[in-house]
């Protein structure tokens, strides 16, 4: 990795989207929502945590569930693990947990192991009042393969930095569910560094919570390295969610897929999605794509989309991205009912086929059945939402 650190070194690449790293709190000034990083976040209801509240919080307890060979252990302040990702703080937060967690963990799975069951890690929160800032980093060595699944429950107020270092030739697959109460606020930061024809899948999945932002990066330590990001998110009346991913193509012939779908309802449901890939000089024979998807249910919603490319080599096999945002398709509904099938049942079928094949791809069956009775019950929340405003009105 240290040839490719001090390629980057000499290939400094700057990006609005991506300011320069550092581990100086005070290099990162507080955040007004003029930035372009800031401009979609509503900062007043961060409880501060971009500014300077106080993250000795003890309200998220960790719990895990590790298979035999799994190590999960307790790490201090200033261990050679932390930042063993490449990991450098691009905004005030992550600097300040940095520095400030109250609980580090370290999850290692030695080289050639192949864990056949998921690492379960739950977060449980059960304070909002006091912010809470923990750090986690998945090591996963050479030819090891591994599934980690962080499941976010409770109400608290997070901010949260995990690391992933995916050894050479490796596979590996982190899911991050923010299943959170209405209440929780959660600001995260995840890392991944992908080793020499490596495999890394992230999955963020986003239903709970009052707001929640996570910023995603991944960039590669040699050739050959996959990664593919997919996420799928519900907001409901109120509910703030922002996605943010970043896709450092570092290494010759490396490929990326990103894949956001999302369903909005209610009135003041905001969700962000921002999409970028930086294919540097050094990157050629590449492929990437990214895609953001957004299914408007109700009026009073918005869904912001914003996928960017930046390329500084034309050498590349291919880049695109794609994004759209829209209402119930009309035909969709109109063929069901002619059917015999009721205008609730329809809607139903068509959300469920907007998420199903992403539900699929995750490919983690421990978890999809539980996906797909989630959205079944979001999607329930709007159609009682529904019934009392017509009953209302008659």
């Amino acid at each position: 990795m240290t040839a490719v650190a001090d390629a980057l070194e000499m290939e400094r690449v700057e990006s609005h989207l991506h300011p320069e790293g550092s581990f100086d709190v005070d290099d990162h000034e507080v955040p007004t929502g003029r930035e372009e990083i800031w401009r979609f976040t509503p900062l007043k209801r961060l409880r501060g945590l971009h500014r300077d509240a106080p993250l000795d919080g003890s309200g998220v307890g960790a719990e895990y569930d590790a298979p035999e060979g799994v190590v999960v252990e307790r790490v201090e302040a200033g261990s050679p693990v932390l930042g063993s990702s490449g990991f450098v703080p691009n905004d005030r937060i992550a600097a300040r947990v940095w520095h400030e967690a109250g609980e580090r963990y370290a999850v290692t799975i030695p080289a050639d192991t192949e864990v056949e069951r998921p690492v379960v890690i739950t977060l449980t929160g059960t304070d909002t009042e006091h912010a809470t800032a923990t750090h986690v980093v998945i090591t996963a060595g050479v030819h090891s393969r591994v599934t980690v699944v962080l499941r976010f429950v409770g109400s608290a107020t997070l901010a949260d930095n995990v690391e992933v270092v995916v050894g050479d030739g490796a596979e590996v697959t982190v899911v991050s569910i923010d299943d959170w109460a209405d209440d929780a606020v959660h600001v995260g930061h995840r890392h991944a560094m992908v080793g020499r024809d490596a495999r890394f899948k992230h999955v963020d999945v986003t239903f709970g919570g009052d707001v929640v932002r996570h910023d995603t990066t991944a960039e590669y330590a040699g050739p050959g390295g996959e990664v593919e990001m997919l996420g799928l998110y519900f907001a409901d009346a109120g509910q703030h969610f922002e996605h943010r991913l970043f896709v450092d193509h570092t290494a010759p012939k490396t490929k990326s897929h990103v894949l956001y779908k999302g369903a909005l309802q209610g009135d003041r449901a905001h969700t962000v999605w921002i999409g970028n890939v930086l294919i540097r000089k050094a990157a050629e024979g590449i492929e990437t794509y990214e895609e953001n998807r957004n299914l408007v249910l109700t009026d009073g919603c918005q869904a912001d989309s914003v996928p960017n490319l930046e390329i500084e080599t034309g050498e590349i096999k291919g880049a695109g991205h794609a994004s759209a945002t829209a209402r119930f398709d009309d035909e969709q509904l109109f063929y069901l009912r002619s059917r015999g099938i009721s205008d609730d049942e329809a809607r139903r079928l068509v959300l469920h086929g907007f998420f199903e094949d992403l539900i699929r791809r995750i490919a983690v069956p421990e978890i999809e059945d539980g996906l797909r009775k989630t959205v079944e019950a979001e999607l329930a929340k709007n159609l009682i939402e529904a019934d009392v405003v017509v009953e209302e009105a008659v």
